[in-house]
């Protein structure tokens, strides 16, 4: 079910690889200073100025992390994009400019590869990134996405993942779980409109957790945030996997131990509403969940005191020694171990 107001459909291959690159980059104007070179040669050149270059590259494939009978091609763009410029936020960077490489198969018309990029367009210029490179070309089944993002940092600044110690809190940005369940919600709706294509689903109640799915944010306001309080983080990881699986990458990159509070974790009160409409343990669903694009970092307890009270910032547990292992600590104050229940894209049973 592919959103289409057009009714011309212009076939890729009346203008070629050449002329649709052309075409889908020339609403894409130049934004930061260190893009000496964007789109028109063979390679982008950027100039940091001494500071370091991060890079990160992720890969979306049709079918298995979007689904686009429910996804509309402009919000994929957008948040093809925010997956990409999160993994920059979750090193303490800034991020500065992107590559988009696409394979589309012939049931795409140009018209539905517009509506993609604008997408990709509007990200750009939300979090002032330039887009500077990329590729197109043909697939034989749907459509791939694969986004390169690049960021800089002051050496100083770089947050690393293991760079957490005992004692030091466990800190996560805005809410969990709602993306899950947002999609849980889109997923039930797609299976009536396949028994009853007539029915219109109503989905106002589901708004947020709709849109924490449909079109996440990533956090780069943290970085400049924690600066004003004069907060280091020691590590950090953006919640893309769930909040378990991201604790443990934490841990085990850190060499240390964690216990998680059930009571602490940040839910919106409409996650708590449709995880009791689907029968779900809110708790479950919040730490194994993924897709929330915030960030969780660690910072020395001394600065407790800083980030106190601040609503974009919760804290949810603290590091331990390595031998205590990771632990959940539930509302009963009984102590279970943290398991990775999160996406795993190698897994058969996806």
């Amino acid at each position: 079910m592919l959103e289409n107001k057009n009714q011309n459909k212009t076939a890729l291959s009346q203008l070629g690889e050449f002329g649709l690159i052309e075409h889908i980059t020339q609403n894409f104007p130049i934004q930061q200073k260190s893009t000496l070179k964007g789109i028109g040669d063979d390679a982008a050149v950027l100039d940091f100025k001494g500071n370091n270059a991060v890079v990160s590259t992720d890969l979306l494939i049709e079918g298995v992390h979007f689904d686009l009978s429910y996804m509309p091609l402009k919000h994929l763009g957008y948040k093809a994009v925010v997956v990409n410029v999160s993994d920059i936020c979750a090193m303490n960077a800034t991020p500065t400019q992107i590559t988009v490489s696409i394979a589309v198969s012939n049931r795409f018309p140009l018209e539905a590869i517009e509506e993609l990029y604008e997408g990709i367009r509007l990200a750009c210029k939300t979090y002032k990134v330039d887009l500077v490179g990329g590729d197109t070309t043909s697939s034989t089944t749907g459509l791939l996405i694969s986004i390169t993002a690049i960021g800089e940092v002051n050496e100083k600044e770089v947050v690393y993942r293991s760079g957490a110690a005992e004692n030091d809190l466990l800190v996560v940005t805005g809410d969990i779980g709602a993306a899950y369940m947002g999609l849980q919600v889109l997923e039930r709706e797609k299976q009536v409109f396949l028994v009853n294509p007539n029915n219109q689903p109503d989905l106002d109640d589901y708004a947020y957790i709709i849109e924490r799915q449909l079109k996440p944010e990533a956090r780069t306001d943290i970085k400049e945030l924690l600066k004003k309080l004069e907060v280091q983080p020691t590590a950090m990881i953006d919640v893309s996997d769930g909040i378990s699986s991201e604790i443990m990458h934490l841990c085990t990159a850190s060499k240390v131990g964690c216990n998680l509070y059930e009571d602490k974790l940040p839910l919106d009160p409409q996650f708590i509403n449709v995880c009791e409409e689907f029968n779900l343990d809110s708790t479950t669903i919040a730490i194994n969940g993924g897709e929330d694009y915030e960030l969780l970092f660690t910072i020395s307890m001394n600065d407790f005191d800083k980030i106190k009270g601040n609503p974009h910032l919760t804290v949810i547990g603290h590091m331990t020694i390595e031998s205590e292992g990771m632990h959940l600590i539930t509302r009963e104050n009984t102590k279970l171990a943290l398991k990775a229940r999160g996406w795993n894209a190698l897994n058969d049973e996806e």
